[in-house]
């Protein structure tokens, strides 16, 4: 088990606007049984406040990964990516392109941006569960990340 699981539940931020969606994930983390804190972003804008706690957001824990639609409205997926990867302090975070677009041009784009993965959500929901659960054992389990 990683140290991610030994000393605190996960930090992620799902960049999300879509109600739907939102809920979906939600669920999905229960189901998976991650442990973990969601804190959900439902704009571009919203999502650098919380990166950067700013304002309102100053009490937002720093995300340990986050979970990046692309179509937002205010500031799309791309330009928070864009400024989470341009940006020394945010830049160690993985953020993973959760969308629905399969777009070859978006998918080019996002790895030019230096997105950690890029995945087209599952519309099943059992689909959706065993994506967590995925999530949740490369980036937690397998993969070492720094402790901040």
């Amino acid at each position: 088990m990683s140290p991610y699981h030994l000393r605190r539940p996960i930090e992620i931020l799902l960049v999300e606007d879509n109600p739907a969606d939102v809920r979906l994930t939600i669920e999905a983390f229960k189901e998976g049984k991650v442990r973990h804190n969601l804190t959900v972003a439902r704009d571009g804008i919203e999502a650098i406040a919380m990166l950067y706690a700013y304002g309102n957001y100053a009490a937002v824990q720093r995300p340990d990964l986050v979970l990046l639609d692309l179509n937002l409205p205010r500031k799309d997926g791309r330009e928070v990516l864009a400024t989470v990867k341009a940006d020394p302090s945010l830049r160690s975070i993985p953020v993973i392109v959760l969308t629905t677009s399969s777009a070859e041009e978006d998918i080019h784009q996002c790895y030019e941006l230096h997105a950690n993965s890029y995945v087209t959500k599952p519309v099943d929901m059992d689909q959706f569960i065993a994506l967590v659960r995925t999530i949740d054992l490369f980036w937690f389990q397998v993969a070492q990340l720094p402790l901040l």
